[in-house]
């Protein structure tokens, strides 16, 4: 045990101070492109309310997924011409996830809802007045809870007067992470199935009651969009609330307990 402690240590000194370097993040994501590329070559595609897409990928407008289900959405959104930027976290994963989404033609706007925000409003505001592009960002992001909407992308729409569309995909042959978010990964050669949601629009005179009925409906009708994708295919419930220090705690202490009840045996 303390062996493997004692090369998780060294390992980690060696490999953070790598992952840092712009060149490494390059190289790294362009092979983690390839894999994306084979899955989503080899697999059968289906994507319901595909005119909404099209309607808007070149336009200014908020596309949503939940923080799990982003991963093959970018293929769909490269191959179909769609001009947008990506919220992304300052954080070195989230900046390495930047350079990723980039490969798939999207560009970033660095910040988040804890921090950020304000910067992230402005220049998300600025891409918007433009006219020709989008964006897209995770709700419950970059740290959860998880399938809870947070206030971010309905400001955005309050204040441009874009839409907030909906979307979520789900996989026949998927990995399913054991991280808070429950990250999906679809297999080669499997049935990829995708939902595109109508635009829902934000009154820029909403009230605070307004705000809050649309902003759970919102959170409602993703939850229920994604619950039915999975139930197609009989992929496992992924709890709400869920926020990546909690399960972090929850793993430590859960290991901690299993040590316990070894050295307890042990005796």
């Amino acid at each position: 045990m303390f062996q493997n402690k004692t090369f998780r240590k060294i390992w980690k000194r060696f490999w953070e101070p790598i992952l840092k370097l712009g060149i490494f993040q390059w190289i790294i994501v362009i092979f983690m492109a390839i894999p994306i590329w084979f899955s989503y070559f080899t697999s059968i595609k289906r994507i319901s309310n595909i005119e909404v897409f099209y309607k808007y990928r070149k336009k200014p407008a908020i596309f949503v997924f939940w923080h799990g289900r982003s991963l093959m959405l970018s293929p769909i959104i490269c191959l179909g011409g769609m001009r947008a930027y990506a919220v992304a976290s300052r954080h070195k994963d989230g900046r390495m996830m930047a350079k990723l989404q980039h490969l798939f033609g999207l560009r970033a706007i660095y910040g988040s809802s804890h921090k950020g925000g304000v910067s992230v409003l402005r220049e998300g505001l600025r891409v918007l007045a433009r006219g020709d592009h989008g964006i897209c960002m995770s709700p419950d992001g970059p740290g959860g809870p998880s399938l809870r909407v947070q206030d971010g992308a309905l400001y955005f729409a309050k204040m441009s007067g874009a839409p907030i569309i909906p979307v979520c995909y789900t996989s026949s042959k998927a990995w399913i992470q054991d991280r808070w978010d429950k990250y999906l990964l679809s297999l080669p050669f499997a049935k990829i199935v995708c939902n595109i949601g109508n635009p829902v629009f934000v009154p820029k005179r909403a009230t605070a009651e307004e705000f809050e009925k649309i902003r759970k409906d919102l959170e409602d009708f993703m939850v229920a969009q994604m619950r039915e994708l999975d139930a197609e295919f009989g992929l496992p419930y992924i709890e709400q609330d869920l926020t990546a220090s909690e399960y972090k705690r929850n793993k430590r202490e859960a290991a901690a307990a299993k040590k316990s009840q070894k050295k307890k045996g042990a005796k």
